[in-house]
């Protein structure tokens, strides 16, 4: 049946809907393309590099390949676009729609909504074997089963011409009747093709009006607005995986092998100093989902930090990201677990941490009250399990205390940041200074022989990292903790690299 005699079968009704259809899925297509090639920095890899079902290799290799992943993500944008013009246009639409639902199909086989293979907190929706994906997929079906742009699209035009070039030819392949060469039919025809027209004009003018379009009034207008303080006149750029000037360097703590730079697990865990904003806590959690935090720990191993450190309270989402086989970074824990030191050591070795240490504020606490022997037992439960065992403080008292005490730990967390930010001026604390004594702090560390892991060294957000890191490694560290968003893991890396670099003639010998 041609797709004249199957249009006439159709009722009103159904044809509306079906060219609506087509033209709906060619909009998302064209503009999932369009959003993607506006995008700076865009890429497929972490897509690819999450995925986990039967073509993970497959994906994972196209990653490893700079020049393949490249081809592929402009395979892939350009594919949305081309596929997405014709559906909405109506042309060539059969073959367009059978290259969507090969596309849509390689969407679904890298990341399937199987029982057991999500993330468990999906980008969008709540999925179990069906997704928007398959959904599009059967959609698309339609499209190529029952046409529709011999009614409304492009190739009403293109089939117009065709006859009339044919009839003036005299070709007896095609013999249109006396109605179909009339001139008056021939402008219906073209009319009701354009019929598409309006759909990308209105395409056109949504993207344009979400990607901040303005008339000159509103520019002109905006040129008197101070660029620093309007978030309006601002765009949001991070620089990507491929500007990475190097993997971060290893360190060891005994047989333990770290990268001097090491993720740190308040932002991710939610535990944000925010100092007043008390909003700031409620955002970080919402940001991090599970999904997000996986693809924070893969971009921080692929650019070299391979260690996360964190409380017992995240074991679970660690463990979960070592079965998925979605990476292999490593988890220190601080064992801070409802207040109880030896519940959370026992709790962070039974999920497979590579170190444990007794976190800082419990220590400073446990010092505070007499209570070294707590300290002491928590070392040798560790040390039992064959494990590095650190001891934290966020004061000064407290590491000199442990020494005097005769402990020796396999390594320090010792705060050390400067204090001539601006919110560390008040005398009463109030969560805005964590190292009181950062002077008296790098000459004792100085001769302690074991290494020594910094931490706060931004003062939680409060120094920027290109002063924060040199004056940690330049005054003693060996290794920094840092809490870091995804989009600024890159930078930070980058920033560190220098800052070793810059800190080789430190007094301090590396511990490590």
């Amino acid at each position: 049946m041609t797709s004249a005699k199957r249009l006439k079968s159709y009722s009103m009704p159904q044809t509306i809907v079906l060219v609506l259809l087509r033209m709906v899925i060619g909009w998302h297509f064209l503009y999932e393309g369009v959003a993607k090639l506006f995008t700076p920095g865009w890429s497929s890899a972490s897509y690819l590099d999450l995925s986990r079902w039967i073509f993970h290799d497959f994906f994972s290799s196209i990653v490893a390949n700079p020049l393949t992943l490249k081809i592929v993500d402009i395979l892939n944008v350009g594919g949305l676009v081309l596929i997405g013009l014709a559906l909405l246009l109506g042309l060539f639409t059969r073959f367009a729609a059978i290259m969507g639902m090969l596309l849509l199909l390689l969407y679904y086989v890298a990341h399937p909504p199987f029982v057991g293979m999500g993330f468990g907190f999906p980008t969008e929706g709540n999925y179990l074997v069906v997704d928007k994906n398959l959904v599009e997929f059967f959609a698309l079906a339609v499209v190529v089963l029952f046409p529709t742009t011999s009614l409304a699209g492009f190739k009403r035009i293109y089939n117009f011409f065709v006859r009339k070039k044919t009839a003036a030819a005299g070709s007896d392949v095609i013999k249109p009747t006396a109605e179909q060469v009339r001139p008056d039919v021939g402008r219906r025809e073209v009319l009701k093709s354009l019929a598409t027209l309006p759909a990308l004009g209105g395409f056109v003018y949504a993207v344009m009006k979400k990607r901040g379009w303005e008339s000159y009034e509103r520019r002109h207008l905006a040129e008197g607005v101070d660029a620093v303080t309007s978030a309006t006149v601002k765009s949001f750029d991070y620089t990507s995986l491929q500007e990475l000037k190097g993997p971060t360097p290893i360190g060891r703590i005994g047989d333990l092998e770290l990268s001097r730079m090491i993720l740190g697990g308040n932002l991710i865990g939610g535990w944000a100093h925010a100092r007043d904003l008390i909003y700031v806590d409620k955002l970080v959690k919402s940001y991090h989902s599970k999904e997000k935090i996986f693809e924070t720990f893969l971009l921080a191993e692929k650019c070299g930090i391979n260690c996360f450190l964190t409380n017992p309270i995240l074991c679970q989402v660690i463990e979960e990201y070592w079965r998925r086989r979605i990476g292999a970074i490593k988890f220190i824990s601080d064992c801070a677990y409802k207040g109880d030191v030896i519940t959370g050591i026992k709790m962070s070795i039974d999920s497979g941490a590579h170190s444990c240490y007794v976190q800082g504020g419990i220590a400073d606490s446990l010092v505070s009250n007499g209570e070294i022997d707590v300290i002491a037992k928590s070392l040798d439960l560790i040390r039992k399990s064959g494990l590095p065992a650190g001891i934290g403080a966020h004061a000064l008292a407290t590491v000199k205390a442990c020494v005097d005490a005769g402990l020796q730990p396999d390594y320090w967390m010792k705060t050390l940041h400067q204090t001539n930010y601006w919110s560390a001026s008040p005398t009463e604390q109030h969560d805005n200074i964590w190292c009181t004594e950062p002077d008296e702090t790098i000459a004792y560390m100085q001769a302690l022989p074991q290494p020594w892991i910094a931490f706060k060294v931004l003062a939680a957000g409060a120094i920027r990292p290109n002063v924060g890191f040199q004056y940690a490694f330049q005054n003693g560290a060996d290794f920094i903790c840092v809490g870091m968003y995804d989009f600024q893991i890159v930078d930070d890396v980058n920033i560190a690299l220098e800052a070793l670099a810059a800190s080789e003639g430190r007094l301090r010998p590396w511990r490590t």
